[in-house]
């Protein structure tokens, strides 16, 4: 590789902000931040979502998609439920 041109790959610490988990993982962001882990001194970057904390990844989206569901056929149910005939 030429010297200079490409950026410095080093080990960065990224935060959840959501959970307040902290991980470990090589690359070449830059961050006037840092965090000291296990007496190490990181670069840190704060992130809004990660798979953590994501619906998709977290099972929290079909719960809400369930949820819709339940809630649609209980409508349904309801617009019918007074309209039935009494039988023999």
């Amino acid at each position: 590789m030429k010297e200079g041109i490409h950026p410095e790959y080093r080990e960065v610490a990224f935060l959840d902000q959501q959970t307040g988990n902290t991980f470990i993982t090589r690359s070449t962001l830059n961050s006037r931040e840092t965090t000291e882990i296990d007496g190490v001194t990181y670069p840190l970057f704060k992130c809004d979502v990660t798979s953590e904390s994501h619906p998709f990844y977290t099972g929290a989206q079909t719960r809400i998609v369930e949820t819709g569901r339940v809630e649609k056929f209980r409508q349904r149910f309801a617009r019918t439920a007074g309209t039935r005939k009494s039988g023999s």
